[in-house]
């Protein structure tokens, strides 16, 4: 069939070419939103096609970027940069040994007059502590009796269960509430769900480059980590992890599908439904880390995988560290057909969390200040990041690939490939700007010049300067 020609391409031609005379006159700023395409096309009475052309024609041109599930953005000034590229990864999973050098990094992160770029914490101003304050006194006295008793074996108060499978119905849900367990943290569910379907010495396939704490738990329970590549857009590759997992080797795949660490990927759902029929095929059981799900950057919260699981195979873990208060402590893991083996660990590890913390939760979920929250929270990282990634792109060199998260607050840079940012980070210490080393971010120490940036901070003055004295180390060597 040939290609249209005439009237329609000109159609399209003429739309981008308005849309771009709005944009270099200021009416629609960096930042703004443009009109949906259903919205364009019925307005300016041209086809869904005609319009989504020339959108892309401004996308090829710098002008716009489309974000998952939100529309067309108009791109934020700034030199644009290439996204980190996809890399190779070992065939063979190996033992995991970053601790004591993870242990290192965030230890002298926490040393006076260091920049703020290394541990992935929000800011206190940006989180509600005060209402949280306010709600921990007032349980307290309207629940005295709380801290009265006790129980190793309690899913979690029923208060917060039950605002937990509300919040689900946004996630494809609802959740079974019989399948929710209340845990300390996220970290604690991963490490319960992992306890309750691996041995030592069983390989689990992770992202690569995956959270390093992810690692360390592999580390912690004697595992290995078989690496799947991931794309700095849609995350990990179906392709290698169908390679990976045919010889059955594989007990459990663990993973950031929605906003992914340090990535800041997510999948798309028919990726995300082909893994769900993959894994629970082969018989591998799916961790899923969801905890930065509720700060997407789009109009409509990403489902997680669990919403496409219909074997009860995918074991959901989240928490509110990110977006309440990092000091609550506070997770949850919907755990399907598991349910009754992760019990057992949090019964050995560690019994039932704080009641008083969890009727915390649950009234300030109840009152529905939440989401409001939820809404001020996702706009101001989505601010902090893109400021993050104009100062990289001012300060850095021209050859830096960025990430471009689709939510939360951590940055991925992939430098040129003479930087080894291991030894850098030596430096970076010495000059109070430290970072995390891409290396940690691997079991096969791959990433070697790479590193991430926490964006959770606004970007002040303070931080712009830290982010050019970064720069200026890796300028000169």
């Amino acid at each position: 069939m040939a290609t249209p020609i005439g009237p329609e391409l000109l159609r399209y031609e003429r739309l981008a070419a308005e849309l771009a005379s709005l944009i270099e006159r200021g009416v629609l700023a960096p930042g703004d939103r443009l009109p949906s395409v259903r919205r364009l096309a019925s307005e300016k009475r041209l086809s869904m096609s005609t319009v989504v052309q020339a959108l892309r024609r401004l996308e090829d041109a710098g002008k716009v970027e489309a974000r998952p599930q939100s529309g067309y953005y108009v791109r934020l000034r700034g030199p644009q940069r290439a996204v980190p590229q996809l890399r190779n990864t070992p065939e063979e999973a190996m033992p995991v040994a970053i601790s004591q050098r993870l242990e290192r990094v965030l230890q002298a992160a926490r040393q006076p007059g260091m920049a703020p770029l290394v541990a992935a914490w929000p800011a206190p101003e940006l989180l509600p502590i005060a209402a949280l304050n306010r709600l921990y006194a007032k349980v307290v006295r309207t629940h005295p009796t709380l801290l009265q008793s006790g129980s190793h074996h309690s899913p979690g108060e029923t208060a917060l269960l039950h605002q937990l499978v509300r919040r689900s119905l946004a996630w494809g849900g609802p959740l079974p509430t019989e399948e929710l367990l209340v845990t300390n943290s996220c970290t604690e569910a991963l490490g319960l769900c992992l306890r309750a379907v691996t041995q030592p010495g069983d390989t689990v396939a992770v992202e690569s480059p995956a959270y390093y704490l992810m690692l360390q738990l592999l580390e912690s329970l004697g595992l290995k980590a078989l690496e799947i590549p991931c794309d700095a857009r849609h995350g990990m590759s179906l392709e290698a992890l169908d390679l990976a997992s045919r010889q059955g080797k594989v007990a459990a795949c663990l993973l950031v599908p929605n906003v992914s660490n340090p990535l800041g990927s997510t999948m798309p759902d028919e990726k995300k439904r082909a893994l769900v029929a993959l894994t629970a095929a082969r018989g591998i059981a799916v961790i899923e880390d969801d905890i930065y799900g509720d700060l997407h950057f789009g109009d409509t919260r990403p489902w997680p995988l669990k919403a496409f699981d219909t074997t009860g195979n995918v074991m959901l873990c989240g928490s509110f560290s990110k977006s309440l208060s990092p000091a609550l402590r506070l997770g949850f893991v919907a755990a399907g057909r598991y349910r009754q083996a992760v019990s057992l660990q949090k019964t050995i590890c560690s019994g039932a969390s704080n009641p008083v913390t969890q009727m915390v939760v649950a009234e300030y979920l109840d009152s529905g200040a939440y989401e409001r929250h939820l809404r001020s929270l996702r706009r101001h990282y989505e601010t902090q990041v893109a400021a993050m990634r104009d100062a990289v792109a001012r300060h850095f060199p021209a050859e830096t690939r960025i990430s471009q998260p689709h939510g939360a607050f951590v940055l991925w840079l992939e430098l040129p490939e003479a930087v080894n940012t291991s030894a850098l980070y030596e430096r970076a210490v010495r000059e109070g700007v430290p970072f995390v080393p891409g290396e940690l971010f691997s079991a096969s120490g791959l990433y070697r010049n790479c590193l991430r940036l926490n964006c959770g901070n606004p970007h002040t003055p303070e931080i712009e300067d830290a982010v050019r004295r970064l720069g200026h180390l890796i300028t000169h060597p």
